[in-house]
């Protein structure tokens, strides 16, 4: 069994990330295979964009993108395929999906900075800017394109480098119907939390509640100091989560027996493979917020409390090499709470711990 870590093999801080772009304008940290190793199916990235500023139109080859907005009141503009056109306003906990391959914009319409936290369908997910897009191709083919004279176009300051961020000129342009609703946008933090209690409480960003899903879902977790995150596995999702605020602890283990615990702190990322068994509880802080990740649009849980009731007495005794009677009365759980009471106080991890 590993010892326990800052960060263990499955944790790495987001704030620290590689920097795809850093400037008065804000900027962009990622985590992808590259430089995570354990990701798969799934990266992140953490963007600030200042007033006046915007992420540049640009689409994603190879992964949908799923967005969190921590801070900040921005425009979001989408062009689908068929030419169908969206833009919307998304202010903090509101959530934005793009499908891969459409255009898209950010641009922070209001004061303040506007922070994201974006989850993408790939381990290594590719990117297309307008402005890189434009410098592929010729004058004379651009000109051709828009029926004007090559001439016109040579006036562009382009190349095949993308702009990721960039200052707008004068003030926003924000269309009327922006404010209202939108398939791709789901205000998340709005949403009666469908799963708590008096500890804690998740709000679901799945496809039951926003269609746009396809491959990807969300929760927003918050957990009170006296409550748990249920020990559980996702069977048929990856987990890939980010520390808003807070502290934690973290467990998980593989399919060899090892168990790595670790401690996140804010702007923590972590990852946990698809059905591996791990738990997070409440450490040095009053409460957490996570924003957890999956890559599926329903992700499911079987948790520790639902395990024990779905078998006989019998046959734990005889899992747990323990006499029948030295059992616990574990209480019957036919679905399991997602987050409990921890009744106990924080003690040390390991395997027969006393």
């Amino acid at each position: 069994m590993t010892a326990h870590s800052r960060r263990g093999n499955h944790a790495i801080s987001l704030l620290d990330a590689e920097v795809v772009e850093e400037s008065d304008l804000g900027s962009i940290r990622r985590l992808t295979a590259d430089n995570f190793p354990i990701l798969k199916g799934l990266s992140i990235k953490r963007v600030l964009i200042n007033p006046g500023a915007m992420r540049t139109p640009h689409w994603h080859a190879n992964a949908n993108e799923l967005t969190y907005c921590v801070s900040g009141t921005s425009l979001v503009s989408v062009l689908d395929d068929g030419s169908a056109f969206s833009s919307f306003v998304v202010n903090a906990g509101d959530m934005f999906h793009i499908d891969s391959g459409s255009l898209h914009h950010i641009e922070n319409i209001g004061e303040d900075v506007a922070e994201f936290i974006i989850a993408f369908r790939s381990e290594r997910p590719e990117d297309f800017g307008l402005a890189a897009e434009f410098g592929a191709m010729t004058d004379a083919v651009l000109g051709n394109t828009y029926d004007l004279p090559a001439s016109d176009l040579a006036t562009i300051r382009r190349d095949t480098t993308d702009r990721p961020l960039a200052a707008r000129v004068g003030n926003p342009t924000v269309p009327p119907t922006a404010r209202f609703g939108d398939p791709h946008k789901f205000g998340l933090e709005e949403q009666h939390p469908p799963l708590g209690g008096a500890v804690g409480s998740a709000r679901l960003a799945r496809v039951q509640f926003w269609p746009a899903l396809k491959d990807l879902s969300m929760y927003s977790l918050r957990i009170r100091e006296d409550g748990m995150r249920e020990p559980h596995w996702n069977p048929k999702t990856a987990e890939m989560g980010y520390v808003h605020r807070g502290s934690a602890r973290m467990t998980v283990m593989d399919p060899h027996g090892t168990v790595d615990t670790w401690y996140l702190q804010e702007g923590d990322a972590y990852f946990i493979p698809r059905a591996y068994p791990h738990h997070i509880e409440v450490v040095g802080s009053d409460d957490i917020h996570f924003l957890i990740f999956f890559d599926q649009p329903t992700p499911g849980d079987i948790g520790y409390r639902a395990s024990a009731s779905a078998y006989s007495r019998e046959v734990l005794a005889a899992t747990f090499d323990t006499h029948i009677d030295d059992l616990p009365n574990f209480p019957f759980t036919p679905v399991d709470p997602l987050i409990v009471t921890r009744r106990n106080p924080v003690g040390e991890h390991g395997v027969g711990e006393h």
